[in-house]
């Protein structure tokens, strides 16, 4: 029996159904959005203006906040939108659009951080090897392996999606298009597609994430032959970067590894990787770092002082 798809828009439940929540909301994400802009693009624009572009850690950090804004920009504005909206509705193409979407931009975002913590491991484990290992030529081989995974693990999903028959129900219990609670709208059994959605994100969000703890398990132990003030310098670098880790991959591990069945909270976790942690990521980069917060006042007071010239 083939395909049969006769389903041409769905629609969002949402986070709520009360709508003065909703309207609460609304204005309580248009200003996350608005930090999560204005946070990144601060990163963005520091380090590509500044020294620090040439150092591999920041090289990352740079394209980590790129796709912050990436990620919540092909997420976020629709559900600002949708918390003010009456209908909550998009077109089966767009949906699929999202999904992809946010599936690519999240794959190489996860890459970018196995990347990160890749460069801390050699800075501290092998540091005479440092600048061999972390040549520019290896820093934009892992860039593009990341945009190359992602895109991989993007369009297998979307091609498992487009496969299944939508013939009934269109409400999405959700605020985006993501791949489990579009298969709780698919008019066939899902037993073996969903093992397979599990396979392709939840077991591999959970692999590569144990690969990051003991990673950092690994430089941990090393930093215990170094120095007080090394110690204390790779600590502040590498605390950062496991709250990072944290709050992305533990909420993301949460909603992929269920199967899409079973009775969960995934839209309200969702949040925490979609919103929060985006928001969060610019302060935890830069609150400790004396490097960044340097490069950021020497940036922008020359930005501020090019203006002043430019209006005399």
């Amino acid at each position: 029996m083939e395909n049969q798809n006769n389903v041409t828009e769905f629609v969002f439940v949402g986070l709520w159904e009360n709508k003065k929540i909703e309207l609460l909301f609304f204005f309580l994400f248009l200003l996350c959005y608005l930090a999560i802009l204005m946070g990144n693009s601060i990163i963005f624009l520091t380090i590509t203006c500044s020294h620090l572009i040439r150092q591999p850690m920041y090289y990352f950090l740079c394209h980590l906040s790129l796709m912050d804004l990436c990620y919540t920009s092909a997420v976020v504005p629709r559900l600002i939108r949708d918390l003010a909206a009456a209908r909550k509705n998009i077109s089966y193409n767009n949906c699929m659009t999202q999904l992809f979407t946010a599936h690519l931009l999240a794959g190489v975002e996860i890459c970018i951080l196995v990347s990160m913590a890749f460069d801390r491991y050699v800075a501290i484990v092998k540091p005479l090897h440092y600048v061999a290992i972390m040549s520019r030529q290896r820093c934009n081989m892992l860039v593009v392996l990341a945009w190359a995974v992602g895109f991989w693990h993007s369009v297998a999903l979307l091609l498992m999606v487009l496969s299944l028959p939508f013939c009934g129900p269109n409400q999405i219990d959700h605020y985006l298009c993501d791949v489990k609670p579009l298969l709780k709208l698919v008019c066939k059994d899902i037993h073996v597609v969903s093992i397979l959605v599990i396979a392709n994100s939840g077991m591999v969000v959970v692999v590569i994430f144990l690969v990051l703890v003991v990673s950092y398990i690994l430089i941990l132990c090393n930093l215990r032959t170094r120095s007080s003030a090394g110690r204390r310098k790779a600590l502040s670098t590498c605390s950062s970067h496991i709250m990072v880790v944290a709050l992305f991959f533990v909420p993301c591990i949460y909603t992929h590894v269920l199967r899409a069945g079973a009775e969960n909270r995934d839209k309200g976790v969702s949040v925490f990787y979609t919103v929060i942690a985006p928001m969060l990521n610019p302060l935890i980069c830069t609150l400790r770092n004396m490097e960044m917060n340097v490069a950021m006042r020497k940036v922008w007071s020359q930005v501020a002082h090019s203006d002043l010239k430019q209006i005399k």
